[in-house]
């Protein structure tokens, strides 16, 4: 990860995870908001949306717990299922964008990809420390995630599986 340079107004983290499920299963674990305080404990399970969940305009908010209280509030800005969503968060008094990428995997699967760029001008003083949070955050919450899409993608694979044996 680049640490950010003095000139710079911005600082980036990303994260990439690979997964057996194809991009469409992928997407409707990722898209179900529900899902998500089991993906990272400290994820409060209230969530809510204004506007229509998924497109552009529409407002995420959820709380963090720890490792302090936290609310972020989130403005979808892109969202073209199964491929990719961005939108521009503020939480904690920074402002960031974070997009996912969904793309299929020549093995099989998926590749997913995340970033989180920050682009307020207090980053040069605050990235340094929230680095390892926000990275640490993305490493357990994908992880969970992932496990969640090779669960489902197994399940899918055992119902087509089920499904060929009937008889027509």
């Amino acid at each position: 990860m680049p640490v950010p340079q003095p000139d710079s107004d911005s600082a980036r983290i990303s994260h990439t995870i690979f997964t057996r499920a194809q991009c469409d299963v992928a997407w409707k674990v990722f898209s179900d908001c529900n899902l998500w305080p089991g993906f990272f404990e400290a994820h409060r399970a209230n969530v809510q949306w204004h506007g229509v969940p998924w497109s552009a305009g529409s407002r995420l908010q959820f709380d963090f717990a720890e490792p302090e209280p936290a609310k972020f509030e989130c403005v979808v800005t892109l969202c073209a299922p199964p491929q990719c969503v961005a939108w521009i968060n503020h939480a904690c008094g920074h402002t960031f964008q974070q997009c996912v990428l969904f793309e299929p995997y020549m093995g099989g699967g998926t590749k997913i990809t995340t970033w989180i760029e920050f682009t307020t001008m207090e980053i040069r003083d605050g990235f340094l420390k929230v680095r390892p949070l926000l990275k640490s955050l993305l490493q357990t919450w994908f992880a969970n995630f992932t496990a969640e899409c090779d669960h489902q993608a197994r399940a899918a694979a055992t119902q087509r599986s089920a499904d060929s044996c009937l008889p027509e």
